[in-house]
């Protein structure tokens, strides 16, 4: 056995495990939240416990809250009824999400898959079914490996699941999405990366919120990842008292990109069961994404996207950048607030008017302000 899999099994599972370290945890609460939403917390997440009911806390800690929502829904994205068979995900016409494992290092209390992580076994003839789908259907060039996490599976399980992908002749891109460089870093092996480079092209989404949790361990699993020709990638979710603050939002981004992560996704959390407490206002994210904007290099702003209800898919959502359309160009606002003319060019290579320049103060120009 590894040493990630023996931290595997020292888990905190039970609440009177979580007293040893905050005598102010309700025994009982917490109790009547895991009869319904497992927890699973590993030795090494829960030591990036700095405080009582901080970042890292309210991320891996049941709450009573959970059991307060009366907005969510278990299955927000249709996701099992885009399910063609069992384990298999079938949104976009191009790709396919493959959930091979309802088990992750951590139960993460704002889950997606709320409804399924720590609960029923994924059997492995359903895995096996799901790859068969994939390759009878040739539109699919792109598979995500999910779960649950998939790196919680063995090396010899996992690269099972890779050979016969790879064995797919219309497969031209395999994603794997894992918490394991976030919740157990020493997950990522040596034998886990010589596995893992042999499957090229092969992309990694990984999963920090909070700057805390960017330690030198973590640091080490990703240097290895990316050491190994893996090019990594990083979705936060947007949660209330946890990140949703530009200040933590820059340096996590900052810090993530010091690591070789490109910020791919900040999400706005989905309308999950359990999770009510951890969403923000729709605007919030767009207020932050504005005020980063510009402050950031483009390296390291993700795109922030909204998961829509009913299995609709991803939707950019973006600041209000653009003003006005008019017939000689068009009106944008830059991150500073200042308005921008970009001009229109006609056929003859010529502004569409011979009054403007090339980026003005708008209102100036066209006389809308007073003297």
């Amino acid at each position: 056995m590894e040493k990630w899999q023996r931290e595997m099994q020292k888990s905190i599972r039970k609440p009177d495990e979580l007293i040893k370290k905050f005598h102010q945890i309700d025994l009982s609460s917490i109790n009547n939240v895991i009869s319904i939403f497992p927890m699973r917390i590993t030795p090494y997440y829960f030591s990036l416990i700095q405080d009582f009911n901080d970042p890292i806390f309210k991320q891996a800690v049941p709450d009573e809250k959970e059991l307060q929502d009366i907005v969510g829904i278990p299955d927000p994205l249709s996701e099992e009824e885009q399910s063609p068979v069992p384990c298999l995900v079938h949104r976009y016409p191009d790709r396919a999400l493959l959930m091979v494992t309802n088990i992750c290092a951590v139960f993460c209390r704002f889950c997606t898959r709320k409804r399924l992580i720590g609960r029923r076994a994924v059997r492995r003839e359903d895995v096996k079914r799901a790859i068969k789908y994939v390759s009878e259907n040739q539109q699919i060039r792109e598979i995500i490996i999910s779960g649950g996490d998939p790196l919680t599976l063995s090396d010899e399980i996992l690269e099972e699941i890779l050979l016969e992908l790879k064995k797919i002749n219309h497969l031209e891109v395999i994603r794997i999405g894992t918490r394991m460089p976030c919740t157990l870093p020493s997950r990522i092996t040596l034998n886990l990366c010589k596995i893992l480079k042999k499957y090229h092209p092969l992309y990694i989404n990984t999963h920090f919120n909070h700057p805390n949790e960017l330690t030198e361990e973590a640091k080490k699993a990703l240097e290895m990842l990316a050491d190994s020709g893996i090019p990594l990638g990083n979705q936060s979710v947007l949660l209330k008292g946890v990140n949703d603050d530009v200040k933590v939002l820059q340096e996590l981004f900052k810090k993530l990109l010091k690591f070789r992560v490109k910020p791919y996704y900040l999400y706005q959390a989905d309308l999950v069961e359990g999770t009510h407490h951890f969403r923000t206002p729709l605007g919030k994210g767009i207020e932050i994404m504005q005020r980063i904007q510009g402050n950031l290099s483009g390296m390291c702003i993700p795109k922030f996207v909204l998961d829509s209800p009913g299995g609709g898919g991803k939707i950019p959502l973006f600041p209000r950048y653009l003003q006005k359309v008019l017939p000689d160009g068009i009106l944008l606002k830059n991150y500073q607030g200042k308005n921008v003319f970009y001009p229109e060019i006609n056929e003859k290579g010529k502004m569409a008017s011979e009054n403007v320049q090339l980026a003005f103060d708008f209102e100036e120009i066209r006389g809308d302000k007073k003297n």
